[in-house]
């Protein structure tokens, strides 16, 4: 890339970075002051999967806060109706405006406003903002990972034996696994949001977490780019990396650590078979990536 390019697109990551940042922060507030309110109704967009007003008014003010900032990139968020006319197949904002919404509605601490911005389906920017640990992470291409200014790294360790990992309790002691599990240090409670996980696991606050189920783009961009700055990878459990904004904006599984402990953990779960979300897009265009 000829230099001036490569400044241009520098300097166009710095105004997304800065803009996400002021964003997130302004949404955190709005939500909690929903909250102070004490207008945290809930129903269920779908079983399982509850929705607040605040959820959707802070997807109101994002769409129309980072709209106004990049109106040529395109809009994935989990709280609209998704429609690929919306998604630029070059950048494309990539929100989730309240990660964690159960925690949210029992006023446990551990929810976050999650935003990235995807190019030709990688993340390169993200910001996750937790407002009640008052906790802003934020990373882009190149530039490292960050949490309330100051530089993170993932963790170095090479043993899942006493590892701190973040995960499901029964999902590590079922049965039918070929080889249980070491022991290790699992979080309790575990963070209700997963971009909250892969912060964790970002800031080294914990070696590894794994969900070995469907997780959307929105649930993943933001803490994937934070995890890769801060020298950890976040793949798929057979250790692929994500590609965002498909026909379908899924990922079939995630699992974040630092780079000695990742491939022990890809090892152990690789043998699982999960289908990936755009198996049935393929099957109707082969040519979906």
């Amino acid at each position: 890339m000829p230099a001036t390019a490569r400044r241009n697109e520098l300097h166009a990551l710095a105004e997304d970075l800065a803009t996400m940042r002021c964003a997130a922060r302004e949404a955190g507030w709005l939500a909690m002051d929903f909250r102070r309110r004490g207008q945290t109704e809930a129903w269920e967009k779908a079983p399982g999967h509850p929705v607040t007003e605040a959820d959707l008014a802070v997807n109101t003010f994002l769409a129309r806060r980072l709209g106004a900032a990049r109106s040529d990139y395109g809009w994935l968020s989990e709280e609209t109706v998704d429609d690929r006319h919306n998604r630029s197949p070059d950048r494309v904002w990539v929100v989730d405006p309240i990660d964690g919404t159960r925690a949210f509605m029992r006023k446990d601490p551990n929810w976050c406003i999650g935003l990235a911005v995807v190019e030709r389906g990688a993340v390169v920017a993200g910001v996750i903002y937790a407002p009640d640990h008052d906790e802003l992470y934020e990373a882009r291409r190149g530039g490292g990972a960050y949490l309330n200014g100051h530089p993170i790294a993932a963790s170095a360790r090479a043993d899942l034996d006493g590892s701190r990992m973040i995960a499901s309790e029964s999902l590590l002691a079922h049965k039918d696994w070929p080889e249980p599990w070491p022991d290790m240090h699992v979080a309790r409670p575990k963070p209700n949001a997963t971009l909250l996980r892969l912060a964790r696991v970002a800031s080294g606050a914990f070696d590894a977490t794994i969900a070995l189920w469907r997780k959307s783009d929105w649930d993943l961009a933001a803490g994937d780019i934070l995890v890769s700055e801060a020298g950890g990878r976040a793949t798929t459990h057979l250790g692929e990396n994500f590609v965002y904004n498909r026909a379908i904006p899924a990922q079939r599984s995630v699992i974040a650590a630092g780079k000695a402990l990742h491939p022990l953990l890809v090892a152990r779960t690789g043998s699982l078979r999960l289908p990936d979300p755009n198996d049935a897009a393929r099957a109707i265009n082969p040519s979906t990536p």
